[in-house]
C-alpha cells in the first residue's frame, strides 16, 4: 500500500468515527460533517446578505472609509455592528467548512473518475475565497488592514509578473487615494461573484444538490454567530498610518495565516507551497487509482422510456432520447464520464422485478458487474439453503457495514453495489419465497457514498417514490438499519433484535396467509 493510500485510509477512518459520534447526538440529517457543502453555501448567503448592507453604508473615500465602518460598530451596533460581525464570522465559517470539505472528500476518495469534474472545478474556489477574504480586511483600513496590505504586496513583489515593487504604494502616507478603495470594493464584490459562478460549475453535474443544510443546522449556526456578534463583536484596530509600521496585531488565522507564514519562512517558500499545493490538487485525480466500475448498460428492447432512471440518477449521467425502435417512446442514454456505476438506476427501473417469468431476467437498464438477473438467482439460492425457526435475509451495501459476515444457517446476506440498486419488488419476492423477515442496510443518512442511494431506498419502501413497495407487504417484517463501514457489530445486534421481535410476534399471532412459507 502506498503512503498516499495509507494516509487517506487513516483520514477516512478518522472522519467516520467523528461522523458516527455526531450522528448519535444529532442524526445524519443534522450532522454538520455530512453536509459541509450545504453549510458552506449557507455561510455564503449570510456573507452576501450582510455584505449588501455594509456596502450601502460604506464611504469609499480615504477620509471616510475608516469612520463609516467604525460608525457601524460603535453607533449602530444593534444593526450595522451585528451585521458586520455576522459577516466576519460567516467568512471564517466558510473558510473552515471549505477546507474540511476538501479534506473529507479527499479522505473518502471522491476526487477521481466520475467525480473528477467536481474536484477540478472546486480547486479554484479556494483562491477566490482567500482573495476575497484578504481583500475584505483591507477595506476596513485600520492597522491590521495596513499590515495585511503591505505583507501581501511584498509577497506579490517576489513574482516576476510585476515590473516594479508594488509595496512602494504603501510606504508613503500620501500614496493611497480614494480611487484605491473604489477599486478595492469593486474587487471585493467581483471576486465573490466569480466564486458563486464557480460554485455553480462545481455542482453542475450533480442532481438534487443540497443547497442548504437542515433548518435546525441553519438556526443553530446562525444563533451561534449572533451570540458571538453580541459578546465578541468585530472591531477595528486603530486607523492605518503609513508613517508607522503596524506591529503586535491580533490576526485572523482562518484567513490571514499566510502573513506570519511568510515572516517565518520567505516569499519564495510561501509561493512554492501555494502553487505546489494547487498543482497537487489538480493532479490528484490523474494519479493511479483503482479501476473504475463498469457503467450502466441500457437494453433498448426492455427500456420503455419511463425516465425513472433519469430522475433518480445522483450525477445526471442519464438523459432521455427518442427511442430508435419504438415510435413515440424514449430511451435512456448513459454518459460514461458521469456514470458512477452505483446501480441506483437499476433499482428505479420498473422492469427490474423478479416476478417476471423470463428465464433470464433482462431489465431496461442494468449493471454488468451485478445484473438484476444474478441478484434474483443469488436470492433464490440463498433462500433455498436457509433453515431454522426464523429465517432472515439481509440486503447490504458494499460501501457500508459488511453484511457477508452475518451469513448463517438461518440468515442469508446479499451485498449490493449500493442499497439504492435494490428494486422494492425483491422484498416481496423474498417474503413470498419463504423468508420470515428482511433487513435492509446501507450507509447512514447523509453519508451515502453515492449521495442518494439510501434516501431513495427509504422512500421507495415507504411508498413515497416509484417504484413503490406494494402496500400489501407487511411492514412489520421489514427493518431498515443504516450502518457505516465500521459498524458491523451494531448491525449484527440490530439483526438479532429484529429476529427476537419476529419470534415474539409469531408466538402471539399467526403468519399472514399471503406470505406462508412457499416458494415461487
Amino acid at each position: 500500500m502506498s503512503l498516499h493510500a495509507a494516509l487517506r485510509g487513516n483520514a477516512q477512518t478518522f472522519f467516520e468515527h467523528i461522523e458516527n459520534f455526531l450522528d448519535a447526538s444529532f442524526g445524519g440529517t443534522d450532522n454538520p460533517l455530512r453536509h459541509l457543502g450545504a453549510l458552506g453555501l449557507f455561510f455564503l448567503w449570510i456573507l452576501v446578505a450582510t455584505g449588501l448592507y455594509l456596502y450601502t453604508v460604506l464611504d469609499t473615500s480615504i477620509e471616510g472609509v475608516y469612520s463609516s465602518i467604525g460608525y457601524l460598530s460603535q453607533e449602530q451596533w444593534y444593526l450595522g455592528g451585528i451585521l458586520r460581525s455576522l459577516h466576519r464570522y460567516a467568512s471564517n465559517g466558510f473558510v473552515l467548512v471549505m477546507m474540511l470539505h476538501l479534506v473529507r472528500e479527499w479522505a473518502y476518495g471522491r476526487y477521481y473518475g466520475f467525480r473528477l469534474y467536481s474536484w477540478v472545478t472546486g480547486v479554484p474556489l479556494i483562491w477566490f475565497a482567500y482573495i476575497s477574504g484578504i481583500g475584505g480586511y483591507w477595506i476596513v483600513w485600520d492597522r491590521l488592514a495596513q499590515f495585511s496590505a503591505v505583507a501581501t504586496t511584498e509577497l506579490l513583489d517576489w513574482l516576476p509578473f510585476f515590473n516594479e515593487p508594488t509595496a512602494r504604494n504603501f510606504l508613503m502616507p500620501d500614496s493611497i487615494n480614494d480611487r484605491f478603495f473604489t477599486v478595492l470594493v469593486f474587487i471585493h464584490i467581483g471576486v465573490p461573484l466569480m466564486l458563486i459562478l464557480g460554485l455553480w460549475a462545481h455542482v453542475n453535474r450533480i442532481s438534487k444538490v443540497d443547497y442548504l443544510p437542515s433548518r435546525r443546522v441553519m438556526l443553530a449556526t446562525l444563533a451561534s454567530f449572533l451570540v458571538l456578534a453580541l459578546f465578541i463583536p468585530a472591531q477595528s484596530q486603530a486607523p492605518a498610518n503609513l508613517a508607522v509600521v503596524a506591529t503586535d496585531l491580533p490576526l485572523n488565522w482562518f484567513i490571514l495565516f499566510i502573513h506570519p507564514l511568510t515572516d517565518i519562512t520567505s516569499p519564495a517558500a510561501v509561493w512554492t507551497l501555494v502553487f505546489g499545493t494547487t498543482i497537487l490538487l489538480f493532479a490528484l485525480p490523474f494519479l493511479p487509482h483503482p479501476a473504475a466500475q463498469p457503467i450502466a448498460v441500457v437494453d433498448a428492447a426492455n427500456c420503455n422510456g419511463c425516465s425513472r432512471c433519469h430522475v433518480d440518477c445522483p450525477y445526471e449521467a442519464i438523459t432521455m432520447a427518442i427511442h430508435p425502435d419504438k415510435p413515440g417512446h424514449k430511451i435512456a442514454i448513459v454518459d460514461p464520464d458521469n456514470c458512477a456505476g452505483c446501480g441506483i438506476c437499476a433499482g428505479a427501473c420498473p422492469s427490474s422485478t423478479p416476478f417476471r417469468s423470463q428465464e433470464r431476467l433482462v431489465t431496461g437498464i442494468d449493471m454488468p458487474q451485478q445484473p438484476v438477473d444474478v441478484m434474483r438467482q443469488q436470492l433464490e439460492a440463498e433462500v433455498a439453503r436457509l433453515s431454522g425457526k426464523t429465517r432472515l435475509l439481509v440486503f447490504g451495501c458494499d460501501k457500508g457495514a459488511d453484511v457477508r459476515g452475518l451469513a448463517a444457517m438461518d440468515t442469508a446476506a446479499i451485498s449490493l453495489i449500493c442499497t439504492g440498486m435494490l428494486p422494492p419488488s425483491f422484498i416481496e419476492y423474498a417474503l413470498r419465497s419463504g423468508v420470515d423477515g428482511i433487513v435492509v442496510t446501507g450507509c447512514r443518512d447523509g453519508g451515502c457514498d453515492f449521495r442518494l442511494g439510501m434516501q431513495w431506498t427509504r422512500e421507495r419502501l415507504a411508498h413515497q417514490r416509484e417504484p413503490y413497495l406494494r402496500s400489501l407487504v407487511p411492514m412489520d417484517r421489514l427493518q431498515v438499519v443504516p450502518a457505516s463501514r465500521d459498524e458491523g457489530m451494531q448491525l449484527a445486534a440490530a439483526v438479532q433484535e429484529f429476529r427476537t421481535q419476529l419470534e415474539t410476534r409469531t408466538v402471539t399471532s399467526s403468519r399472514p396467509p399471503a406470505y406462508s412459507r412457499r416458494r415461487i
